[in-house]
């Protein structure tokens, strides 16, 4: 008998496509928001030791941040959902109009995949009875109609994200007495990114090391340019 059970940890529903654009948002949001914000208050500490100055200028970068994430994620994903819902559209005119035809476009789509002309007509004609518009948006258009994307859950995950991660680096910054400030940044600020980049690789079921190297490699260029930067202009007192 054959086994038709769902390996473990293998995808094969549509939620895999949810779940990955939901770890797009939230790993790039908390990634930014880890690396910007570092960037900023390490370069500042390289120009001066205030305090005031170091939480001003990481909360300025905490909110312009996360904002910018948020909107800058809505935008993109109302423009995908937009294109999605206008391609249903004009399959469902289609549908409408011209049945034979997309019933004809549908068994070729299926016979692509493998089937024989008999087989993958039958199919044809039994998924349009079930349901037309569903059958061609996922097989001709990869769209699943109940699953389309949602702008604002897009935009809530990259600000809450960005707001998370912003905030390591600054109070990693701004608790630890001074002459402890810039060690305890760095090493969170790594320790952080080594973390993000394990669970971006064990969700999205990818290799590892690269996902390490990556993530921590960029954070510590982006602080030590910022850093060389901030003590350049505070030596010369711009």
């Amino acid at each position: 008998m054959t086994d038709t059970t769902t390996h473990e940890g293998e995808p094969h529903s549509g939620a895999l496509g949810s779940r990955l654009n939901w770890l797009r948002a939230a790993v790039l949001g908390a990634n930014d928001g880890i690396v910007s914000t570092a960037g900023i208050v390490v370069g500042v500490a390289g120009a001066t030791g205030s305090r005031t100055t170091l939480l001003t200028a990481g909360l300025a970068g905490l909110l312009a941040g996360s904002m910018s994430m948020a909107a800058g994620e809505y935008v993109s994903v109302s423009t995908q959902r937009d294109s999605e819902k206008a391609a249903l559209d004009l399959e469902r005119r289609e549908l409408r109009e011209q049945p034979q035809a997309e019933l004809d476009e549908l068994t070729g789509m299926l016979a692509d995949r493998g089937l024989s002309e008999d087989v993958a007509r039958e199919a044809a004609e039994q998924l349009t009875r079930r349901d037309a518009l569903r059958a061609h948006a996922r097989v001709e258009l990869g769209i699943d109609p109940d699953a389309l994307t949602n702008p604002w859950h897009a935009a809530g995950a990259s600000f809450l994200a960005f707001t998370a991660g912003a905030l390591l680096p600054l109070l990693a910054m701004v608790l630890p007495p001074a002459s402890l400030r810039l060690t305890v940044t760095v090493v969170s600020v790594l320790a952080a990114l080594a973390l993000t980049g394990w669970g971006s690789a064990r969700l999205g079921a990818t290799a590892l090391r690269p996902a390490l190297l990556r993530n921590t490699g960029g954070g510590a260029l982006a602080m030590g340019v910022t850093y060389a930067a901030g003590t350049l202009l505070g030596a010369a007192g711009v």
